[in-house]
């Protein structure tokens, strides 16, 4: 690669990045780093459960400590957006739709992941997509974070399949002793993007309140965001061919392509939110005896968002016009009546979440009973279907959409023996069931805002339900030599499904499915020298498709029913991963390979064995992705600077896929060549650390086929290179204070929705 001066700018920006994080070691290592020391914490089950699942993975690592230095974080999906091979599709402060993309998985994919903060499930395994099926993040706070690991490919046992591109654990803490802290933040955004200028506030005020009574720990937290986004949609019409002097004049549209390549007019933005939330949580943890340790975690999610619209055009008068036959440049054109109200809705959520776990260690066995539940107890969108009027954009009908009753509920016990005390064996094994239900019901109603239910007008419904057993053993063949073999069986069923739309006329009741499938792991690692690992690893993963894959309505072009008879997409991976650890950081080089058979993707392709094409879930015969990533984490490089980061190289493309021809060959959505990540923090005094951190990543794709040419457009997919900024000073040993800068450089991309631009951030935090 070449770092020539005369070089592309992107070419040369992530030669930068590699050669920085070629010069400094790395965020991943064959056994995690100690937790820092201190008396006022109590890390809950860290060491133990990592322990049971004996995890043969490439694996990262971030505390409490580093994320207060280096990161702006006003949400906890924020603090995982410099380890190496992940994107985060955060589209602003307290956005509840930001799934994770992995090193061989693309954004749309988010039931390729798997999320959990102490063991209870925070991915939204009910669907497959960036939406509603986004993991959620919003049962953590940052301030309640003692670390986060992130173990990378399907080779441990203790997983489903769903971990075919990451695991992400994220362990809180418990006091022990009193403690309280609070934490306040601010940003402003300043977007400037065609016909919009503003700022846009957020801003965010947290308290926890914690104390031990013995043998047992109690802790309170509670989290504020109250925040204005960009706009997430843009309103667009395609430029017909001829002039025409039909229609009323308007003038303020921007000339434009869309990601096709073809001329439109941007007639307007809409999906500005505003949004308020609130988290609380409740945890408590009673040791029964100094080997076993009961503990309940609960919470509470708040959300109330409301969303509109700005129309860039105006007629003679100067008014705001969003509707009708209107002639732009002397063409003619018809904007209908949902251009504009499509992004404009009001979000009303109430989510509860519970986790009761009992864990206990004897010396050689330790042993772990957790169970989970979600609930979206009340989640209501409103939206109108009617013209926009006006600024008030609050009035006419519309549809009222429900998702009382979504959720799920998980159950795992689980156990590790050790045979001795050198570890010559380390036997795990678990049994694990979840049940995972989607109840989405759609009515008109006469007044979008506020109004009772009319008629149901689009209905799914379903459930899954898996249960699984597995085991794995950890054998040390020789002092340098260890090999790890395991296997999950797993038995699966989707029933109860149900599909109903007014129009096009769609009902019916979808047969029951069942399948079962056994996953087999194994990995060989060799210590070569003191702090140099060689680990080679295979695992094979089925994940199966989630209710909202199955149950899935097509409306248009034509009326048809879900596919209930989608395949599980089976994926096989490799990683050869060559690891070195010394008293100043971590360094990792990993060669890996995944090859998925019937890979689950939404793509365009004949429609129910018609001719007509339409774009919905199917089967894809097989893509491969194949990479190298180079991750590094070094302390004091030169006195009091710490550097990390990662690069990582991927291709990924579609091998065979017999229903869309033109797809194979092409690079898969949302997984670039090239992503890479930099965090330097110096410390020139104690009370005083200041960073700087930048994210890189090529051009993307969203669609299979690689027919979106144009990125850095409403749709499209583009490369983007963002550098933050952070200073944290510590007042005195209760005060701390931060300032910060996102995209310092005010990079203006799109992955499919315009994304933030320069942000400056303030905080202010206290302890007890």
């Amino acid at each position: 690669m070449s770092c020539h001066p005369s070089g592309a700018p992107a070419r040369r920006r992530l030669c930068l990045l590699f050669t920085a994080a070629v010069a400094a070691p790395a965020y991943a290592a064959a056994e995690a780093p100690p937790l820092p020391a201190g008396p006022d914490i109590l890390v809950i089950a860290q060491k133990q459960s990592q322990t049971i699942e004996n995890a043969p993975s490439s694996r990262a690592t971030v505390d409490a400590a580093t994320l207060a230095r280096t990161v702006n974080a006003f949400n906890v999906e924020d603090s995982v957006k410099y380890l190496p091979g992940l994107i985060v599709r955060k589209r602003h402060i307290g956005d509840t739709q930001a799934p994770l993309a992995t090193r061989t998985s693309g954004l749309g994919a988010s039931a390729r992941s798997l999320i959990y903060a102490d063991g209870a499930l925070l991915s939204a395994l009910i669907g497959n997509n960036n939406t509603s099926a986004s993991p959620r993040w919003s049962l953590v706070s940052p301030q309640e974070i003692a670390r986060i690991d992130v173990l990378y490919g399907p080779f441990s046992a203790a997983y489903p399949g769903n971990s075919l591109g990451a695991v992400v654990n994220i362990t809180t803490r418990l006091p022990d002793k009193l403690e309280a802290t609070l934490a306040s933040g601010f940003s402003a955004q300043t977007f400037d993007q065609y016909g919009t200028h503003r700022t846009l506030p957020s801003w965010q005020i947290g308290g926890t309140l914690g104390a031990r009574f013995g043998p047992l720990a109690i802790f309170l937290s509670e989290d504020h965001v109250a925040s204005k986004s960009q706009p997430l949609s843009y309103v667009t019409v395609n430029q017909p061919a001829g002039s025409s002097t039909a229609g009323t004049p308007v003038t303020g549209a921007f000339a434009g392509v869309n990601r096709t390549g073809q001329p439109i007019q941007l007639l307007g933005a809409s999906g500005f939110e505003h949004q308020v939330q609130d988290h609380l949580k409740f945890k408590a943890a009673l040791d029964l005896t100094p080997s076993v340790r009961l503990t309940y975690v609960g919470g509470l999610f708040l959300n109330d968002t409301a969303a509109h619209a700005q129309s860039y055009l105006r007629d003679a008068g100067g008014t705001p016009v969003y509707v009708g036959a209107l002639n732009i440049a002397g063409r003619a054109y018809a904007v209908a009546p949902g251009a504009f109200s499509g992004g404009v809705y009001t979000y009303d959520e109430r989510h509860w979440s519970h986790a009761l776990s009992a864990s206990g260690n004897g010396g050689s066995f330790d042993w772990q009973l957790i169970g989970t539940l979600y609930d979206f107890a009340h989640d209501v969108q409103r939206t109108p279907t009617a013209a926009l009027t006006g600024a008030s954009q609050s009035g006419g009908g519309g549809n009222t959409t429900r998702l009382d009753g979504t959720g799920w509920r998980t159950a795992d016990a689980r156990g590790a023996w050790k045979s001795d005390g050198a570890g010559t064996h380390i036997l795990s094994a678990g049994a694990h069931y979840d049940r995972f239900e989607i109840d989405s019901n759609r009515y008109t109603t006469a007044l979008w805002r506020h109004g009772p239910d009319g008629a149901l007008n689009l209905q799914s419904q379903g459930k899954t339900r898996t249960v699984a057993v597995w085991a794995q053993d950890a054998w040390r063949l020789t002092p340098a030599v260890t090999l790890t073999i395991g296997g999950r069986q797993e038995w699966w069923k989707a029933y109860d499904g149900r599909n109903f739309s007014a129009s096009p006329a769609i009902s019916r009741d979808q047969p029951t499915r069942s399948d079962a499938r056994f996953s087999p792991k194994a990995s060989l690692a060799w210590v070569a020298a003191p702090g140099w690992t060689a680990r080679l690893s295979f695992g094979q993963a089925w994940r199966f498709p989630t209710v909202g894959e199955l149950y899935q309505i097509v409306t248009t072009p034509i009326a048809a029913v879900p596919n209930p008879d989608l395949r599980p997409e089976r994926a096989r991976s490799e990683e050869l991963a060559i690891e070195h650890r010394d008293g100043q950081g971590l360094l990792r080089l990993s060669l890996f390979n995944e090859s998925v058979k019937d890979a689950l993707l939404s793509q365009t392709g004949p429609l129910n064995g018609t001719a007509t094409l339409a774009t919905f879930v199917q089967n894809v015969d097989r893509t491969r992705v194949r990479g190298i990533e180079l991750a590094a984490d070094r302390h004091d490089v030169v006195r009091n600077v710490d550097v990390s980061g990662s690069v990582t190289y991927a291709d990924g493309t579609t091998r065979k896929d017999n229903a869309f021809p033109d797809a194979v060959g092409k690079l898969l959505p949302q997984v670039p060549h090239w992503k890479a990540s930099l965090v330097t923090t110096w410390r020139p005094a104690e009370p005083l650390s200041l960073t700087a951190a930048a994210r890189f990543s090529s051009r993307l794709w969203g669609t299979l086929n690689n027919a979106d040419v144009v990125g850095n457009t409403w749709q499209g997919f583009y490369k983007y290179f963002v550098v933050d900024l952070r200073a944290r000073y510590a007042l005195n040993d209760h005060l701390t204070a931060s300032l910060g800068v996102d995209n310092v450089n005010n990079d203006k991309y799109f992955l499919f929705h315009p994304f933030p631009q320069r942000s400056f951030v303030a905080e202010l935090g206290w302890k007890l």
